[in-house]
């Protein structure tokens, strides 16, 4: 009798996808799950950096998140402070990631206050088109600077 290489269980192991059936997790779980970041490893690295807190103080990546927990966090020039209204240890699409949190109305409009004066005050260095001046580039500017210097010969 030849076995198959596949095996196919009668039943599908169970995740808990339920929100309600957790009254904890890891917070860099979470922030996984929550879609802060992308990945655990860099929700690590941003807890060890100090770039996250939870009611204030700062903590570890183990440390367990429970629903009302107030998180503050720093995604790359933006500040957050989110508090936790559900926990969830699988990362789904965004719409169901955006139900485990309510953001803070001092958070939106300090969001919003930073994105307006980007708007407004761009980055200089975010207006270069170019890179590095090519060969070609330096042998014109290198000419002109022959043309119009103010050299005594």
């Amino acid at each position: 009798m030849a076995h198959s290489s596949r095996s196919h269980p009668q039943t599908p192991p169970s995740r808990s996808t339920s929100t309600s059936t957790l009254e904890a997790i890891r917070l860099d779980k979470w922030l996984w799950a929550a879609r802060f970041y992308k990945t655990r490893a860099i929700a690590v690295e941003e807890i060890g950096k100090g770039r996250v807190t939870v009611n204030g103080q700062a903590v570890k990546a183990s440390r367990d998140v429970r629903v009302g927990d107030s998180i503050r966090l720093r995604q790359g020039q933006i500040d957050r402070e989110v508090r936790v209204a559900g926990i969830s240890s699988i990362r789904g699409p965004a719409p169901v990631a955006q139900q485990l949190y309510e953001e803070t109305a001092d958070s939106v409009a300090h969001r919003e206050r930073a994105a307006e004066a980007r708007r407004l005050a761009p980055e200089p260095a975010s207006t270069i088109q170019q890179g590095r001046p090519t060969k070609q580039d330096r042998r014109r500017l290198a000419e002109w600077d022959d043309r119009w210097s103010a050299k005594i010969d």
